[in-house]
């Protein structure tokens, strides 16, 4: 399990597992638990590829970043 640790939003870390290029498990720590919890659902079993264009960039009041955002982040960062 690869653990992220997350900037400028409410969330502190997301852990994730991602196999062959999808994303096998998710969890999001702290923020909005309920809709994190939804999205983490939602993209369990996508293309790494697919999240990561459909989430970043995604702003939340004006930080430059959001929770989804920070998913896309740590997503790239284990292509790397």
């Amino acid at each position: 399990m690869n653990v992220y640790k997350t900037k400028g939003t409410c969330s502190r870390e997301i852990r994730y597992s991602v196999k062959d290029g999808v994303v096998e498990n998710i969890e999001v720590v702290g923020g909005c638990a309920g809709n994190l919890s939804g999205i983490c659902r939602l993209i369990k079993g996508m293309p790494v590829e697919q999240v990561i264009k459909a989430f970043k960039g995604v702003d939340c009041g004006g930080r430059g970043t959001s929770c989804p955002d920070q998913i896309a982040r740590a997503l790239e960062q284990a292509g790397q």
